[in-house]
């Protein structure tokens, strides 16, 4: 049984306390002084009436404060502990003396070399190990730790072999052997995999109830952790910023800088300068100050043709020049951009150059309309509903019914940007906290006529003409001749060839 005593931390304290021991002729198995004040002692297990006679005289000693069982020794516990940890250990653990002969192995060691542990100790290391001479390591005069490339049971695995070193009195170290931990190259490559796993967190904020955006989110996951550049497309307000940030949240360059330029506000002037940096203040530009890091060009379909090959040549070169500047500077910078533009189109007529965007394009990202998924659309609406609702003091709003089949039914042109605007505008100006459609201020939609715009610019002709246009540019990829198409769209060949030259549509303008 194991006794724990606490008393005072004086001197004398502890064979005051010995001498009850002795005084009942108790033999002490183990006696540990953990921390001032605390004495563990191991001694045979007692029937109850020994027990009564002398823990009570244990408690009368002056300087003793409490006595009780303890269920363990605090060096058991450790050596348990030590013990389950090797024996459990997923990768093979191996303990040797000076002479290099094994003293512990693990379960993992002995299910590899296919025997118990009683038939493995003892046994010299190299039966099971070659590559390195262990004998020669331990006679040297420094003893240091080691990495290598090692075959165990003929099998290719990874060392690290740390000599154990013991104080021998004086300050002074003596070798008593040493530990290795083997890994597998299978095991190498799930640890490295889950090193590189993206940080789930980073795409927690995106909404997705839908298997469209859930596809997506999976596609956004594992180009996060690559280097190559990202395009993402979209329309306006389908959140393309928010996909990357959260890819550069979720990859290696997470800790660096995140820096974002909108080509589509700035005059190219003023463009180059933030991009490059220099002029009359010779500012740093962001790719200076996001070296290392993430830059996000927004739009970059409103990119000039100017910017454009500068643009091209940091993606090639890796470096850039200031403005008014001789001074090469490099940079390590991963490219995310976006466009609600059709690219490929731009550079069949020439507003877009084809190796800047093939440069751009090496991942590309699809982010759906709200429309393509409206699943997502009462949530989202719940979502930003709860989000907002507190800033202005009011709480359990809800969505009324008539509401959730309403905007489920919209087809909201602006995307989830309009969606959160259209809310947050309704919950402030509404009485009570029920949302009804009346509160949404929208243009005008009907189920039979559709999207109603409030300003419509242009002929009929020509909104035929845009309309028939993108038709045909999305049935291209499916019927790539005016044969097939003609036949989808019950018109003869000759009229569908007319269409595809008068809107450029053909092989080496629309992706098939």
């Amino acid at each position: 049984m194991r006794l724990e005593i606490e008393c005072q931390d004086r001197v004398g304290i502890a064979q005051k306390v010995l001498g009850i021991f002795v005084e009942h002729e108790i033999n002490l198995r183990g006696i540990e002084l953990k921390q001032p004040g605390i004495i563990f002692v191991n001694i045979k297990d007692l029937d109850f009436s020994e027990l009564q006679t002398f823990m009570p005289q244990l408690r009368l000693l002056e300087g003793v404060i409490d006595v009780k069982t303890a269920p363990y020794m605090p060096s058991e516990r450790e050596h348990n502990e030590l013990t389950t940890l090797v024996k459990t250990f997923p990768d093979p653990f191996i303990s040797i003396d000076t002479k290099g002969n094994v003293r512990i192995v693990n379960n993992s060691a002995a299910a590899i070399i296919g025997s118990t542990e009683n038939s493995i100790v003892g046994v010299h290391i190299s039966t099971w190990l070659k590559g390195f001479n262990f004998n020669r390591w331990l006679d040297g005069v420094e003893v240091l730790a080691q990495t290598r490339r090692l075959k165990f049971q003929d099998d290719d695995f990874v060392a690290d072999i740390m000599p154990i070193h013991v104080s021998g009195g004086s300050e002074k170290q003596v070798l008593a052997g040493a530990v290795l931990i083997l890994k597998s190259e299978a095991r190498l490559g799930q640890q490295v995999s889950a090193f590189k796993q993206v940080n789930e967190n980073s795409f927690a904020g995106i909404q997705a109830n839908s298997g469209a955006m859930r596809k997506v989110i999976r596609e956004a996951k594992r180009m996060s952790l690559l280097e190559s550049s990202i395009l993402i497309i979209g329309e306006t307000g389908t959140g393309k910023e928010l996909f990357a940030r959260a890819c550069h949240e979720a990859s290696d360059r997470e800790d660096k800088p995140f820096m974002t330029l909108s080509c589509a506000t700035l005059p190219d002037d003023a463009a180059e300068s933030e991009l490059f940096g220099g002029g009359a203040n010779n500012k740093r530009g962001l790719f200076e100050l996001a070296n290392d890091g993430t830059i996000f060009l927004d739009e970059v379909g409103e990119m000039s043709p100017k910017l454009q090959t500068k643009l091209l040549r940091v993606i090639q070169d890796g470096k850039f020049r200031r403005i008014n500047d001789e001074e090469e500077i490099n940079v390590n910078v991963r490219i995310v951009s976006s466009t609600n533009k059709d690219l490929l189109h731009m550079v069949s007529v020439g507003e877009f150059r084809e190796d800047l965007y093939y440069r751009l394009n090496v991942l590309g990202l699809n982010i759906p309309s709200l429309r393509e998924r409206r699943s997502d659309i009462i949530p989202l609406a719940e979502f930003f509903v709860a989000n907002f609702s507190p800033r202005v003091g009011k709480h359990s709003v809800v969505l009324s019914d008539d509401c959730r089949e309403f905007i489920e039914h919209y087809p909201w042109p602006g995307n989830v940007r309009q969606l959160e605007n259209v809310f947050i505008r309704a919950i402030s100006l509404m009485e009570g906290n029920i949302v009804m459609t009346e509160h949404l201020q929208l243009p005008a939609y009907t189920r039979e006529h559709g999207y109603l715009e409030q300003e419509f610019e242009g002929t009929l002709d020509a909104a035929v003409k845009t309309y028939e246009s993108d038709l045909l540019r999305k049935l291209y990829p499916a019927y790539p001749s005016s044969r097939l198409l003609g036949k989808k769209l019950g018109l003869s060949h000759t009229a569908i060839a007319n269409k595809l030259r008068d809107y450029d549509i053909n092989k080496k303008t629309v992706k098939i």
